[in-house]
């Protein structure tokens, strides 16, 4: 049984409880029951019922699938929008978020690995999770012993992130 959420300040209560109800008013102004909106939705009655009830467990994705059924799913664009608030950062100035880019793993650099994936281009580069798997998988075609320092490091560093330390052989 998962674990039950951190009880929320009494005035966020009283907003996720005034949500639900909004929603419980906007599913009755249409004549639907709570079963409809909930098949709709694609959750379950339950589901729909702590919704309307304002319980904090309800997840926003739910939340959002109730919307969209009840044409409202627009509203959701209001919840972050930019307010006059103090102390508030200008949009220049806010920290730049970087996705992490899958490091790429060049064939043509690594000997062994390139003489392993002989069916592909040698320009081609690889996610480190398909290198490893081609080292496993053709394991009997490669000499660790004449193995360059830089592709046996290569293969380390695999072995012991994607790998977990293992080297299935």
């Amino acid at each position: 049984m998962p674990a039950k959420p951190a009880a929320l300040p009494d005035q966020q209560a009283q907003t996720l409880v005034a949500l639900g109800e909004r929603l419980r008013k906007a599913r009755l102004r249409r004549q639907w029951s709570a079963q409809e909106v909930a098949k709709q939705a694609g959750i379950t009655r339950v589901t729909l019922h702590r919704a309307e009830a304002g319980e904090p467990a309800i997840s926003i994705g739910n939340l959002a699938k109730v919307l969209a059924v009840l044409g409202l799913d627009d509203d959701l664009n209001h919840l972050a929008t930019d307010q006059p608030l103090r102390d508030t950062i200008p949009d220049e100035r806010l920290p730049i978020r970087r996705t992490r880019r899958e490091r790429r793993i060049a064939l043509d650099s690594y000997p062994q690995l390139r003489q392993i994936a002989w069916h592909l281009d040698p320009a081609d580069t690889l996610s480190p999770a398909e290198a490893l798997a081609l080292y496993e998988r053709n394991w009997r075609h490669v000499s660790p012993d004449t193995m360059e320092p830089h592709e046996k490091a290569l293969l380390d560093h695999l072995t012991a992130t994607v790998g977990r330390g293992v080297l299935l052989v």
